[in-house]
């Protein structure tokens, strides 16, 4: 058990308002909070650095450019982990589900040949308590993948996967409806020259008409019943969102156009997007920006997805932008709704009972920096 940590001096972020106080922790829950200062002896004085619940992140693909960090290099396995946890930790995200792809649309990828090794160091490191933030597993599916079912069915029953997501990114259509946007990314990524991207692009044309539709099905059929958060991954039309909710689909992760985010709304889905996406002011594949879909009404997630510092800076642009969203609201984005999206009612806001999973914060006008991460009482950051 933690010996008791109390804040003062703080500005203290709840889901209601922003007050400048002192927090009190016992263990790894927060029992109270005050206005004005405390006296304790030993309390720490934040000298007016905000004080906002740890974050909350359901989609990052970082583990992977830490696995793979040069095209035809792979790096040692806990090394890899511990990087990217301590990358997430000073972020200031408490709680993160690490997106692993199955079912990659290049065979023999690093990828493919890093999944397993990702899946089983993860787990070993997280039961050795190695970890800063607490990591839990989001398997992304593409099911146009031949082999998909497979791979799903061997790391389905693994006890920290929390979110399943049904993707599909044959071109022409969800995110890559540009093609030459789909063109760029996988020439620059790949080195295909033109004659290759050909080949390549009818390949997945193909595979996504035998495949997608049936693998889909099934993958969500294994789901249900199971203690399993399903998402539906760039969806771009009203029969996408029709498609989504006929299979039981909890969360939508960047719909690629408004009315489809509209339509999840609609559904009861929320709505997750790319935080870089409104960090750089637009989405890189030529899709619907987040900035859009916040202006709609229509935005409850934000992700870092591959750029961990991401997180928390979007959240301070939503609050200082032109949307000038006031701050509980801005970081409920990134900490409260996860949280309630993934089923995690004990973390993501300030309040008695809850974990103390907590972030200190200066906000510079430019960006916020963090200062310190706590994670159930105990420093990590």
């Amino acid at each position: 058990m933690n010996e008791d940590l109390i804040f003062t001096n703080a500005r203290i972020v709840t889901d209601a308002e922003v007050f400048t106080g002192s927090l009190h922790v016992v263990g790894d829950r927060i029992v109270s909070l005050a206005k004005g200062p405390s006296r304790a002896a030993g309390a720490i004085d934040c000298d007016g650095d905000y004080l906002i619940p740890g974050l909350v992140e359901l989609h990052t693909d970082n583990l992977e450019k830490h696995f793979t960090p040069r095209p035809g290099v792979r790096w040692h396995s806990r090394s890899a982990c511990l990087s990217h946890d301590a990358q997430m930790a000073a972020a200031g995200v408490t709680t993160v589900f690490d997106a692993v792809s199955i079912g990659d649309m290049i065979e023999g990828s690093a990828r493919q040949a890093n999944l397993e090794a990702m899946i089983h160091t993860l787990g070993a490191v997280a039961d050795q308590g190695w970890f800063r933030a607490e990591h839990r597993l989001h398997l992304r599916c593409e099911v146009s993948s031949q082999n998909i079912l497979d791979s799903f069915n061997s790391f389905v029953t693994d006890p920290r996967v929390g979110i399943v997501s049904l993707m599909d990114h044959t071109p022409g259509q969800r995110q890559f409806v540009h093609e030459d946007k789909y063109r760029e990314y996988y020439m620059g990524k790949y080195g295909f020259n033109a004659e290759q991207m050909e080949a390549f692009t009818k390949k997945q044309q193909e595979a996504s008409a035998l495949y997608a539709d049936p693998h889909r099905r099934a993958i969500a059929s294994a789901c249900q019943g199971r203690d399993l958060i399903l998402a539906t991954h760039d969806d771009a039309t009203i029969d996408h969102v029709e498609e989504a909710a006929g299979l039981g689909i909890h969360f939508s992760e960047f719909p690629t156009t408004v009315e489809a985010a509209k339509e999840s709304h609609k559904r009861g889905m929320k709505v997750l997007m790319g935080a870089p996406n409104l960090v750089r002011g637009g989405s890189h594949s030529g899709n619907v920006s987040a900035l859009e879909l916040a202006r709609h009404q229509c935005l409850d997630v934000l992700s870092s997805d591959y750029v961990p510092a991401s997180l928390i800076h979007a959240a301070f642009l939503l609050h200082h932008g032109e949307l000038a969203l006031d701050l509980p609201a801005a970081l409920a984005m990134v900490a409260k709704n996860p949280a309630e999206v993934a089923g995690l009612g004990d973390r993501g806001s300030i309040d008695v009972g809850k974990r103390a999973d907590l972030v200190r914060v200066i906000d510079t006008g430019d960006m916020p920096v963090v200062r310190g991460v706590w994670r159930q009482g105990r420093r990590v950051s």
